[in-house]
């Protein structure tokens, strides 16, 4: 199995590639979403899987079954992040990063979830950062034969270009996501969305 990723700036566009994965025969506990939910913009569609802005220990098994993964949203927060709507193996993986270290263990939080997931260490901090931002984040784990399907799913749905987007946040001093840092405001997040809207036609 191997891990896709793909980091949205529209929320909309990042479900969309949920239904077009599932659609495609990626089982739905094979996929996960998490998304910046600063101003409690997307509260109304968590299904109540994990209650308040805790731990989320149940986002994992909502995640799954036939029903699909968006019905399995729930509610957590992530340190450097700050709230998020979440589904699928990821949430769950941080869940329990979270609560290990509440409990004083040693974790490696949501850049430890991503690299344990397959992800490289340089882009596990660009998407972590891209998702502290305003951004939403999908992966999915995929057999090999899938995986230029997958990767063309993510695309088609305006996935954002990562080399660019890298470029963008070096530019500005940015050098690694550091889980320390104050999340983004509503208003920061949509600064930052203006940054990168298209221009208007």
């Amino acid at each position: 199995m191997r891990t896709v990723a793909g980091l949205f700036d529209d929320y909309h566009d990042a479900r969309q590639a949920v239904n077009d994965l599932e659609a495609a025969g990626i089982p739905s506990e094979d996929i996960s979403i998490v998304a910046n939910n600063a101003g409690d913009r997307y509260s109304e569609e968590s299904s109540g899987a994990a209650g308040g802005a805790g731990v989320g220990a149940g986002l994992g098994a909502a995640g799954g079954g036939a029903v699909g993964l968006l019905t399995g949203l729930g509610l957590m927060a992530i340190p450097g992040v700050g709230p998020v709507v979440a589904a699928g193996w990821l949430a769950s993986t941080a869940a329990g990063a979270i609560a290990g270290a509440v409990a004083g263990a040693a974790t490696g939080g949501i850049i430890g979830s991503l690299t344990d997931s397959g992800i490289p260490e340089e882009d596990a901090h660009l998407y972590a950062e891209g998702v502290r931002r305003g951004g939403t984040l999908v992966l999915a784990r995929v057999d090999e034969a899938l995986l230029p399907q997958a990767d063309a799913i993510l695309r088609n749905r305006n996935a954002v270009d990562t080399s660019v987007r890298r470029r963008a946040y070096t530019e500005e001093g940015w050098t690694r996501f550091d889980d320390a840092s104050a999340p983004y405001s509503l208003d920061e997040v949509r600064s930052e969305h203006d940054r990168y809207r298209p221009p208007a036609l």
